[in-house]
């Protein structure tokens, strides 16, 4: 099966891009797996704290693609996979479609303003031809009705 990989933040960018993945996923007969990165937390010294300060964002992480999910699911049916890890963004993004061969295509969501995030700076950038997989820049400034038109 054909996978889409999603990576979702609380942008608005990344909610666009993952409309597009679904509704590319339903069309073609793929699914959709969706990526949420938790930055490497910075130590401290208490570890009763830091396993507090760990739990926390990985509460909200996992609330985050939560809801994406059932979005995905109320618009499409579609059911996603949903995948929670810890790191580098372009390493645990890369060890992810090193590890699953059904991966077909990475989606990222680029601003609508302002400077591009740090995964398609990175992609677009430095990383550009090393993936195994394309890479899909969804713009942030289409409207619903352009994504469900170029879908």
């Amino acid at each position: 099966m054909r996978i889409y990989l999603v990576v979702i933040d609380d942008s608005p960018e990344s909610r666009i891009a993952l409309r597009f993945a679904a509704r590319r996923a339903v069309k073609t007969g793929g699914g959709v797996e969706i990526l949420t990165i938790l930055p490497p937390q910075e130590f401290i010294a208490f570890g009763g704290v830091q396993a507090t300060i760990e739990d926390e964002a990985r509460q909200q992480a996992e609330a985050l693609v939560a809801s994406a999910a059932g979005a995905i699911l109320d618009e499409s049916g579609l059911r996603p996979a949903i995948t929670v890890r810890e790191g580098d963004g372009p390493k645990v993004i890369r060890e992810l479609i090193a590890a699953n061969p059904e991966i077909a295509a990475l989606v990222l969501g680029a601003a609508a303003s302002g400077a591009p995030g740090t995964l398609v700076s990175h992609f677009s950038g430095t990383d550009a031809g090393a993936l195994p997989v394309p890479i899909m820049i969804v713009p942030g400034s289409l409207t619903l009705e352009a994504i469900d038109r170029l879908s």
